[in-house]
């Protein structure tokens, strides 16, 4: 309880600090009203805005017709290849020889490492004072 009572004690030094402060120094000037009307102030623009868009909701709502069929209305466009074309790549694969195409070496797996274990030493540590912890923070 020592922090709540620090509080309790630096708290009252700083209210009574501000008592006598309150007494002992001058009073600002208070700035009187002269009216108690209140003015307001109207800013007209040369701008015209836009005239207000009212929605009638009182009408029902329209609902689209559905269109029966859906296949008829999508097409596809028919893709047509030049078979000549097609053959002679084909051909073209046919003929390499597997000696022709060169595999890439695989390349050699290092060994891999291991961490090395590390032992730890504990040594007698000092208590912890109050709330000043290095471990607190």
């Amino acid at each position: 309880m020592p922090l709540a009572r620090y509080f309790f004690y630096v708290g009252s030094v700083l209210l009574a600090l501000l008592f006598i402060a309150d007494a002992y120094l001058p009073k600002l000037p208070v700035a009187h009203r002269v009216d108690k009307e209140s003015y307001s102030i109207r800013i007209h623009s040369d701008q015209k805005w836009p005239e207000r868009v009212v929605y009638n909701t009182s009408l029902p709502t329209v609902i689209p017709a559905q269109i029966a069929n859906t296949d008829a209305c999508v097409t596809v466009p028919a893709t047509v290849a030049d078979v000549s074309t097609t053959t002679q790549v084909l051909e073209a694969f046919a003929q390499l020889h597997p000696s022709d195409s060169k595999k890439p070496e695989p390349k050699p797996q290092h060994k891999r490492k291991i961490a090395k274990t590390r032992t730890m030493v504990l040594v007698a540590q000092r208590p912890q004072f109050g709330w000043l912890s290095p471990r607190m923070w």
